[in-house]
Order: structure tokens, then sequence, then C-alpha cells
């Protein structure tokens, strides 16, 4: 029988190498768990009750750490079961780091399969803890759950509400924490030595505090005993001295003192070794001037035997010493080195300790009054504050020959004075008698003429006295921020952060644009320039100034979000036009973009407008959001944007009456267009405010078609802007013909009284004729009764108007001026743009009728003065970057704001959801003949039929010169309107001088050529 052997095979890997893999991988899942614990922790840590959610609508911004997915993630965990969430980052941490260090890490199955159980007994603790103003949400700290079954359990239970809460608070408190140790895998020696660890380091530090309390209490037990010895020994030192003393009036001890000092022989300056010196011990210690010109150094002087009571040794003032003390003792002046030799010149030693202690003093000090020279100190006032004074250092030359210094000597006339020094501060503080002046000490006669040389007087010096130096103005702070105040929300904007829920559903024909709709401020990136870079470029252009000889100061800077505007105090006979005419040398300069010199009006300073380096965005929803917009009683309110010092800027367009706009391409022109009409949109409803869009660019003005707020669809030919401003024309009369018969002055009061009516239910009646009488044939007259009508505001928005200028030149020139003129107070205001501010655009008669201008970026300086009268406009950034004239007085800077293409389309279709809008034919088909007419007549373009002959016989003369004839060839030939230009053609058709149109539209020249 066979057998077979079984093939042996090594393993692929051996048993180390598995084990190393095995480690590895646990440490990698460990890593992996402590850092998916972080973030759980950074999800629940940081969550908000205000945060947008899948659960909760809110326009607040995202405050979890996480953003838009950790705001997600924790608004459905907290709401279920709370802070009990707080378990699982402990847990996964926990767990982690035990397999990171391979501590338990084989119990992790048996153990993580509790944690929701852990989880849902912390939720149960943490409902039963009472919510504080931290916790804004409106359920517990536990979540649902925790509230739910807490209130079952309260309920099951026999105790009150009160006590049951309490009870079950500590028993879920310690039930948690058996849990939470369980399913962080500890065992029992690990929670023994965890508890023996903690209990050691408590011993340890109360140990600690211990010892340090008992070191400071021997510190202090010692420095009392100290204190109490150095009362007692000079206790003891003052009563031995008032002994041998005999007793004698205050003044005649002083004046004994006095003459004592005078009658001492002068000698030259030697070390003289105090008592508390020779107490040193040989202790190097710095030299001190003294008042009778000598000086003692204790390393310099030699160690003199001191009898045994003056040798005591020298103790620290105690606490009653310092608190008996009334008056301040003379101040000794230490100076810093000292290195001059004994040889060396008196007078240049005492000098150079008098600015040696001038530099040693700290503490600046009243000048003081140059005492009269003489060679005792002076003593303090007893009426003077408690400062130290003075000490007098006379100035005393070297000798010819100096005796041996007697110590005991010295020391004895010490000892005097600090005894004269106890009695005058032992006295009570009373002024004491005026001291009887003496002559100097040191005089030519006294002194023997083999011994002394004259003395020179020189001023005292006072340590005290400072030498008065005038101090450097500082300079005042050019940076100001106070003119930058907060923008205040509108109630609109108020509303929306803090929405109202409510369960009753509304039904409105219109709702004004959530301000959600645009792009909130928060989002934009704010690039604020510190105060000592602002300095710093104040100084270098008033260096680059210099630089060109233009003299003066810069007294002010006014940072904003776009430019920064320094204000320059010129020279006096400056001329302000020099400095404008240095704004490319002084952008050069400063390495700018540009810069913009003008005159600040109303004050005597020149602006220079410097573009910051970091050029922060302004956003419409800012300015529409505020309070000078929202909360304005403004008719027809345009958000313009924000001025040099980040202020919003909004006009009103119902008191400009009508605004004129021109930039060249590029420089948000068309971007600002859009922004005032949104600015309408967001203010007015459709009843109130009604628009008339002409763009024959047919790109910029096309999305807001089919608003409800427009009067016909958005006119993009050239053709049809006559007959639209025709009919706004013939409006604008028949509104003023109803103001005259309701005897008002404006829109405001017709409204006013048309309310009025509807508020009593009236109505109005008005006389039509309705025929003649057949009998006389008089006119038949009835009275006719209408219910009364709001008139809307009528906005007519042009976006070129270079185009239409260059169509119907005349026509347009004679409409706008009309409008312009008398439209006010009928409450048509125009809006009119254009990229080519030239002298054939922008006429005479226009620029007159139009007070209100804006100036965007232009090429030249020609451009910039048709539109504004004045320089300035060519150096302007771009991008929305503005000049405002405001009923042509001032010019402001104004930075527009930047609203997106898709910001629009957002609000127009939510505005086309209430509806489609009710057109009026006749804005584009145009009136009758008849009226049509009487507007031409009132825009003076038709005098009568002797006119229309001469227009005629010119175009009949065009056709036969040229040998053509459409109607959009006569139209610009003739530079009239579309609607004549056809009757022009049609009555050469009728008259045989063209043909009729073929199949093409073309017509044949009947008339032969004439040569």
């Amino acid at each position: 029988m066979a057998s077979y052997q079984t093939r042996h095979r090594d393993p692929l890997l051996d048993s180390e190498t598995q084990a190393v893999l095995e480690r590895r991988s646990k440490e990698l899942l460990g890593i992996g768990l402590i850092i998916v614990g972080l973030l759980a922790a950074m999800i629940c840590f940081s969550y908000s009750p205000t945060d947008p959610s899948w659960i909760s609508a809110s326009d607040a911004p995202v405050q979890n750490w996480l953003g838009v997915f950790g705001a997600a993630t924790a608004a459905p965990l907290m709401m279920i079961v709370g802070k009990g969430i707080y378990a699982l980052p402990l847990v996964l941490i926990a767990w982690g780091t035990r397999f990171v260090l391979h501590r338990g890490s084989d119990r992790a199955i048996g153990r993580v399969i509790y944690v929701p159980v852990v989880i849902a007994v912390a939720a149960l603790y943490a409902a039963s803890l009472p919510r504080g103003d931290a916790w804004p949400a409106n359920f517990g700290m536990g979540g649902l759950f925790g509230d739910t079954v807490l209130g079952m359990a309260l309920t099951i239970l026999p105790l009150g509400p009160v006590i049951g809460v309490k009870l079950l608070s500590l028993l879920l408190g310690a039930l948690t924490v058996a849990a939470m140790c369980f399913a962080l895998g500890f065992t029992r020696p690990e929670l023994r030595t965890g508890t023996q660890f903690v209990l050691m380091g408590t011993v340890m530090l109360y140990d600690m505090i211990l010892r340090v309390v008992g070191q400071g209490t021997a510190r202090a037990t010692q420095a009392a005993t100290a204190a109490r010895g150095t009362v007692a020994a000079r206790m003891a030192d003052r009563a031995d001295a008032r002994a041998s003393r005999p007793v004698e009036p205050p003044v005649d001890m002083k004046a004994r003192a006095i003459a004592a000092v005078r009658s001492r022989p002068v000698t030259a300056a030697a070390p003289v070794m105090t008592a508390t010196a020779a107490a040193a011990g040989g202790r190097k210690m710095p030299p001190i001037i003294r008042a009778d010109g000598s000086y003692d150094n204790a390393e310099a002087a030699p160690q003199p035997q001191i009898a045994p009571e003056m040798a005591a040794p020298r103790k620290m003032p105690g606490l009653g010493n310092l608190l008996r003390r009334k008056d301040p003792e003379p101040e000794l002046v230490e100076a810093e080195t000292f290195d001059h030799d004994l040889e060396s010149p008196p007078e240049d030693r005492v000098r150079s300790r008098i600015t040696d202690a001038i530099k040693a003093r700290v503490m600046p000090a009243p000048q003081a009054e140059p005492h009269p020279v003489t060679g005792v100190r002076i003593e303090p006032s007893l009426t003077a504050g408690r400062r130290p004074q003075p000490l007098v250092l006379p100035v005393v030359p070297p000798l010819a020959a100096a005796p041996a210094p007697n110590l005991h000597d010295d020391w004895q006339d010490d000892e005097a004075e600090m005894l004269i020094d106890d009695d005058i501060n032992e006295q009570d503080f009373t002024p004491a008698p005026a001291p009887v002046a003496a002559p100097p000490v040191y005089q030519r006669s006294t002194l023997p003429r083999t011994e002394a040389p004259s003395l020179t007087a020189e001023p005292l010096f006072d340590p005290e006295a400072r030498p008065v130096i005038p101090a450097a103005t500082p300079r005042k702070a050019v940076v100001q921020h106070g003119m930058q105040r907060a923008t205040m929300p509108s109630k609109q904007a108020k509303a929306e952060a803090q929405p109202s829920l409510t369960f009753e559903e509304k039904y409105a024909d219109y709702e004004m644009p959530p301000l959600n709709l645009l792009t909130s401020p928060s989002e934009v990136q704010r690039h604020v320039l510190s105060d000592e870079a602002l300095e710093e470029n104040a100084r270098m252009l008033e260096s680059v100034l210099d630089d060109y000889g233009v003299k003066g100061e810069i007294v002010s800077v006014r940072p904003g979000p776009v430019v920064t505007m320094y204000e320059l105090e010129p020279a006096p006979g400056l001329k302000a036009s020099r400095v404008i005419g240095l704004a490319d040398d002084i952008a050069r300069s400063m390495s700018a973009l540009s810069a913009r010199v003008s005159t600040v009006p109303g004050r005597t300073v020149i602006g220079i407008e410097l573009p910051n380096e970091n050029r922060e965005k302004v956003v419409l929803r800012e300015i529409i959001s505020a309070r000078d917009f929202g909360d304005s009683n403004m008719k027809l309110p345009l958000a313009l944007g924000k001025d040099i010092g980040g202020q919003p800027i909004v006009a009103n367009l119902a008191k400009m009456p009508h605004l004129l706009i021109a930039g060249t391409t590029g420089s948000g022109k068309s971007v600002a267009i859009n922004t005032m009409i949104l600015s309408l949109l967001y203010k007015l409803t459709p009843e109130e405010c009604r628009m008339i869009m002409i763009d024959p660019k047919m790109l910029e003005l096309s999305v807001y078609d089919g608003i409800p707020h427009l009067l016909s669809p958005v006119v993009t030919d050239p053709k049809k802007a006559v007959v639209a401003l025709k009919w706004v024309v013939g409006e604008m009369e028949e509104r003023y013909r109803k103001m005259s018969k309701m005897g008002v002055r404006n829109i405001d009061g017709y409204n006013g009284r048309v309310k009025e009516a509807l508020a009593n239910d009236e109505l109005f009646s008005r006389t039509v004729q309705t025929g003649f009488d057949d009998e006389t044939g008089e006119p038949v007259f009835e009275t006719d009764e209408f219910k009364p009508v709001v008139l809307p505001y009528i906005v007519v928005i042009v976006d070129e108007m270079a185009d239409l200028m260059m169509v119907a030149g005349k026509e347009i020139e004679a409409c706008i001026q009309r409008l312009a003129q008398m439209a006010r107070a009928s409450g048509i205001h125009l809006i009119m743009a254009t990229q080519r501010p030239s002298v054939d655009v922008i006429t005479g008669t226009i620029k007159a009728n139009f007070p209100t201008r804006i100036s965007f970026q232009v090429t030249s300086k020609i451009d910039s003065r048709t539109i504004l009268g004045e320089m300035g406009a060519e150096q302007l950034l771009g991008m929305g970057d503005m000049l405002y004239m405001a009923g042509g007085s001032k010019v402001t800077r104004v930075h527009g704001p930047f609203c997106s293409d898709e910001e629009v389309e957002e609000i127009v279709n939510y505005l086309k959801s209430f509806g489609p809008p009710e057109y009026m034919s006749g804005v584009i088909e145009g009136p009758d003949e008849d009226t049509e007419s009487s507007i031409d007549a009132v825009l003076g373009l038709a005098d009568g039929s002797d006119l229309e002959n001469a227009l005629y016989d010119t175009a009949v003369a065009i056709v036969i010169k040229d040998r053509k004839c459409s109607t959009s060839y006569i139209q610009r030939k003739l530079a009239i309107g579309y609607n004549k230009a056809a009757r022009l053609v049609e009555q050469m058709e009728d008259q045989g001088v063209v043909s009729s149109a073929n199949h093409v539209g073309k017509r044949e020249i009947l008339v032969p050529e004439q040569h």
C-alpha cells in the first residue's frame, strides 16, 4: 500500500513579520480613531442652534468649525441626544490612544458595543441638569430623548418633581461615570492605579502648600523680630543723644550748627568713613557727595578704627520706623561710577558728579529756583511736601596743604547734623521763622593767601531741579478713524436675520424681494491698514511733495475701502492748481496706479486720494440692508455705493430729478445702472413705480423683460425709442392736466387726494362732450364719475444715449429737453447713460437740464470736463469707481457696489413669479396722428404746414439725387423719427415720385434723374 508524504510549505510571512504588521495596523487604526474623534469633538463642541441645517433655515453665518457639513451633522445629533453625544468623541479618542499604545486593545469589541448605552445614560443625566443662558435651544441639554425619558421617569416616581430630579441627577451622574469607565475599557487594576496616582498627587500638592506657607511664616517671624530689635536700638540711641545734649530752642540749635560748620577749617577733599560704611565690612559702596564738598567712597577710603559703640551692625529699617517718619531725610546722590583721582581738579570732579547725578535721576522734578551759595545743607521746610530735599554742593578748589583728616571730628559733626534733623522732625508741622541772612561761608578776606586761592562762586547743584530741556512736541496723530461709524441695519434686515415662525399662509399680490438673494457682506474679505503704515505713507507723501517744491503738512489720513485720502495743509501762498497739476507725478513717486488731487469743499486742505494696495469689494446688500436705505423716507432711493470713508451713499432720484451717467467701456457703468434698478425694485412696488427701459445695445437691460414694474417690453430698436420718449412726453402733459384740475402742485399732492378719496369711498367726476344738439347745434356735455387711480412714478432708463442721438438726434434732444425741464412735478424721471461723453452726445442743452451727473473712468481730461465741468475722472480706478456731482455743486468720490449677473437673474425670477406685467400698448405703437401732431407741436418739431412741406421737398430732393428710397434711409438723412419718415415715403408714393415696394421691399424712382 503506497503512502504519500504531504509536501511541507513555508508560510508566506514569518511570525515575527506578522506580529509587526499587526502592531502597525493597530497603530494606524488608533491614529484614524483619534482623528475621527477630534473631528467629532469639533463638530459637537462648536454646535450652535442658529446654524443653518436641513432641520432649520437661517441666514446667520455658520459658526460650526467644520462649516456647513459640521452644522448639518451636529443639528440632528444634538436634537436627539443633546450633550450626551459628547461621549462619542471621548470614546473614539480613548480607544484610538489604546490602539496606539497597545494597551487593552483586545477588549475593544466587548466594550464598544455598550457605547450607545453610555450615550443614552449621558443624555438622561444632561437632561436632568438645569438649562442656562448658554443653551439657547428650545429643548433640554439631553435632547428630545433625554426630555422624553426623564419626563416618563418623573411621572413613575412617587416623589415630587424637584426632589425626583435631584435624586435622578445623582444616580444618573454616578451611572454615567461607571458606564463611561466600562466603555473606555478600564479594568480594576487600571482603576486602582489611577486612584492611587490621584491620591498621591493630592497628598504631595498639600505637602508642598504646607511647606511654602511654613517658610513664609518663618520669614515673617524673623522679619518682625529684626524690626522690633531695630526699633528698640534706635529709640535707645535717641534717648542717649537727648540726655547728653543741653536743651535749647530749635532756632539756637540750628544757628549753632551753622556756626560750627562755618568755623570748620577748609581742608582738601578727603575720604570720610561713616559708621554705616564701616559696618559694611569692606563691602563695595558707591561714592556719596556730601554737603561740604567732600565725598565718601567706601572702596577707596582706608578702614579706620571705630569705637565699639559706633560699629554696631547695620539693621534694616522696621515697619514702625517707617510709619513714625514724619519728614524725609535729605537724599544722598549716588554716582554710577567713581574713577576720578584725588589729584584731579575739584571743580571738574564736582561737575562730573552733578552730570552723573542728573543721569541717575529717573523721576522728573519741577524746576526750582537757584539757591544762594552757602556752605551748609539747606534744611527741609516743615511745610513742604514729603519729597526728599536737595543737598547743597559748593565748589571747593584744592588747597595747597591739607592736614590729615580727623575722623573723630567729622563723625561728631555728622552726628550733630543728624541730631538737629531728628529734633526738627519731631516738632509739630508749624511754619518756622524765616532764616537770618548770612554772608557766604568762603570769602577772600578770611582765608590766608598762602593756603588757599580765591574761590569762584558757582551755582548750587539741586538734584531735584533738572535742567529745563524743551520737550519735543509730539506729532499729532494724523490717522482719523472717528468719522467711521457702524452701519445700522434696516428693519427688513433685522426681520430677515430673526425670522418669525408662523403657521398661517399669507397670500399677497406682491412681496418685496428678500435680501438673501444678494451676496452677503460677510463673504467679503476686509483689508485694514495699520496706523503705522498709514503714518509712514503720510511722511513719504510729504517727502514727495517737498521734492516737487510743495511745502505743507499732512494733517489727516482717512482710510477707506478702496482709496485713502491724505489731507494736505498747504503753506501760505501755495496755489491749489499747482498741487492738482502734480497728480501724475505723485502717483509715479508713490508707486500708485493713479492719484486724484482736489480741494475739499468747505475746508482749507487739499485732498490727495491714493488707491489702497488691496481693494475691498463693495456689495449691494451691504447698502440696501443699511438703515440709510431701508428706513429712509426717500421716494426713489438709489444705492450709489460707499464714500471714501466706507459709509453708504444713498441718493434720492425724486430730488435730483434726473441723472446723467458717463464712462468708458468696462468702467462699471452698466453695473451701476443694474444696482440702481435693483434699488428701486427693493424699495417700491409696481403700483408705486413703473419703468421704461431703452437698451439699444440689446444686452444689458434685456434680462429685466417680464418683471411687473415695466410699462412696455424692453425697447431695443432705436426707432421705437423715439416713439417711447414721445409717449412719455404725452403722459407728462396728461398728468399736468389732471393735477391742474385737482389744484395740486406735484404728484405727491395728487396721490394724497386720491388716497383720501379711496379711503372715503368717493368718486371723481369729469365733464365729457357727448355730441351736439340737433335743434340748436350746441355741444352736449355729460358728467361722468370714475374711480380715481394712484399715479405711479415713471423712471425712464436709457443705457446708451449715443446710439439714439445718431439715429434721431433732433427728436431725442427735444424729448429729453422737454422731460428734463418739466417732468419732475409729474413724477417722471430720467436715468441716461452713455459711453461716449463727447459734446455731440452730451450737448449743452442736455447738460443744462441734468444738474446731477455721475462720471466713471474716462479716457481724457476733456471728457471729464464735458461730463463734470472739471478734471479728475480720468484718474479713477475703474470697476465702479465714480465721481458723483449732486445738484451741480461739489463732487464726491463714491465706490459703486458690485452686483453679479446671477443675483440679477435670481431677483428677476422672483419678481416674475408674481405674474406677467401689465403693458401699455401706446408706449411702443405710438399715439394716433392727432396726438402725435400735438406732441410734435409741444416739442417744437412741427410748426405748421410750411415746415412739413419743406421737409417733404427736402426728402424728394434726396431721393432724386441719391436714387434710393426707404423709410430708414429717409430717417437717417433727415434725422427724424420712423413714423414721420414712413409718412414722407407714403406721400411720395401717392404723388408718383416712387413706386410701391416690391416683394423685397425695394422701390423704384419714377422721376428721371436731373442733371
